[in-house]
């Protein structure tokens, strides 16, 4: 057999249409997995929560205070009133983010109200995201008391993870797979793990 010029230009060509198709398809690949990789957690995520936690700096007498007020209702600071309306946060096995809508309004010396904040509030950058008016800074430090717990959403929070050690598993099984109470657990049996050095 003969191999002509024509023919190994031929394959040539199909070897690099072949390399380009598959650097093209890889790179779709790629690019699919790291948009999954860095895609924005479901608003399932993250936890209402009822209380919004602020601390207020009083630059006047270099006063810190603690202010928690409930989601719709006024606290006020000096001068300052802090209304909150929503407050989330993430369960504590993700990357903390704590973040708030608020609205903050400053009573005049004629008694009548000027809007001087509305906007969201993060509590892992209060020096970006907090208010910085001449005679107080607010921000927010945290959300407490969640409308619903992740115990809730998950039905199988309460039992408990198999245990490494064949003897405890093997315990757990016959008694029913019923897990005893902590308190009923002989130490040389509890379920955490001892390092070995």
């Amino acid at each position: 057999m003969q191999l002509r010029q024509t023919d190994l230009l031929d394959f040539g060509r199909r070897t690099k249409v072949c390399r380009r198709a598959g650097a093209f398809v890889s790179g779709l690949l790629l690019s699919g997995a790291l948009a999954a990789l860095t895609a924005p957690p479901a608003a399932a995520d993250r936890i209402e929560n009822q209380v919004a936690v602020f601390s207020a700096l009083d630059k006047v007498t270099a006063h810190i205070s603690k202010i928690e007020v409930e989601l719709n209702k006024t606290a006020t600071f000096g001068a300052l009133k802090i209304t909150p309306r929503a407050c989330y946060s993430r369960p504590p096995t993700d990357e903390p983010k704590t973040d708030t809508f608020v609205e903050i309004d400053e009573s005049q010396v004629d008694g009548s109200e000027k809007r001087i904040f509305t906007g969201w509030m993060f509590a892992e950058s209060p020096g970006i995201y907090g208010l910085e008016h001449p005679t107080y800074d607010v921000w927010l430090t945290k959300c407490e008391k969640p409308i619903r717990t992740i115990a809730e959403d998950n039905p199988n929070a309460g039992t408990v993870a198999p245990s490494d050690d064949p003897n405890q598993a093997g315990a757990a099984a016959a008694a029913g797979g019923n897990a005893a109470p902590a308190d009923q657990i002989p130490p040389d049996q509890d379920f955490r793990r001892r390092v070995r050095r």
